[in-house]
């Protein structure tokens, strides 16, 4: 990919992050708590469970942790525009095997999206509807890469266009069945069970494609995503603690695993050019 198209994809993702920003500050400055009353209250808040404090009189009962999901809407505004980029090119025959499936990385995007509002929402309000979404967005974003590293894994399964958008259909109902599905099983265990299932998957991929894969992302990917683990049990753990701090471990949490995100996708998107689509 040209450095003008990375150059154009950055800004303008800066650009709108920005604007979102200046959208999201103005309604914390005018807009109050009570927007959310009568909604359910989240075990969440009612527990304490981030460091934190919860001003349930401002919009934003928790400013920095609702701030910091822009992380992910700048990175899936950047991916978003990489798929897009990708199918105005599936002309080109020299494309690796997810430039040639340009939906999933068009699902990355809208995941990451959809991701920082549904985590927005939950640390604005500490709603039980927001904690449901919130985690639903997380786990949006965990299936589609371990979509994308499956599709790798199984390198030989040719997919049609049509193919690909009944995959696209599947993804999107699998998201959907989430909702109910993370009632039946405990965050604690579904998530950890689908990252270690991308891990397992990016490390056959890796031994699939040595030549072809950046092991330095793999093992970046990996580091961050365990210290985005460690930092978010200190925060949950009140160690350190200072609730009326800019800096919170939650917030933190939100950066660490988008860049750990970014460094799966990227394991795949950015292959050597020998991996060429069938």
């Amino acid at each position: 990919m040209k450095k003008q198209l990375w150059y154009s994809f950055l800004t303008r993702a800066f650009f709108i992050t920005f604007a979102m920003w200046a959208i999201w500050f103005c309604a914390n400055a005018f807009l109050n708590g009570d927007v959310w009353a009568g909604m359910v209250i989240s075990k969440s808040a009612l527990t304490a469970e981030y460091c934190e404090f919860n001003n349930v009189a401002r919009f934003f009962h928790q400013r920095m942790n609702t701030y910091s999901n822009l992380a992910y809407f700048f990175f899936g505004l950047v991916i978003l525009q990489i798929g897009l980029e990708d199918r105005k090119n599936q002309s080109i025959k020299q494309q690796n095997r997810l430039e040639a499936f340009p939906l999933l990385s068009v699902s990355m995007g809208i995941a990451f999206i959809y991701l920082c509002f549904g985590s927005a929402f939950f640390h604005a309000s500490l709603t039980y509807v927001g904690q449901r979404v919130d985690m639903n967005g997380t786990y949006a974003l965990t299936l589609v890469l371990v979509s994308i590293a499956l599709y790798h894994v199984f390198h030989k399964i040719r997919f049609s266009t049509t193919a690909q958008k009944l995959c696209m259909v599947f993804l999107v109902i699998l998201t959907v069945l989430f909702l109910k599905i993370a009632l039946l099983i405990p965050s604690g265990i579904l998530l950890p069970s689908l990252i270690l299932t991308l891990l397992l998957f990016t490390g056959i991929n890796y031994v699939q494609f040595r030549k072809e894969r950046s092991g330095i992302l793999a093992i970046l990917s990996f580091i961050l995503i365990v210290v985005a683990i460690y930092v978010r049990t200190m925060d949950v753990q009140k160690m350190g603690c200072n609730p009326h701090s800019c800096y919170q471990g939650h917030a933190l949490w939100h950066l660490l695993t988008a860049l750990s995100s970014v460094c799966s996708y990227c394991f795949f998107r950015f292959a050597g050019k020998n991996l060429i689509a069938p």
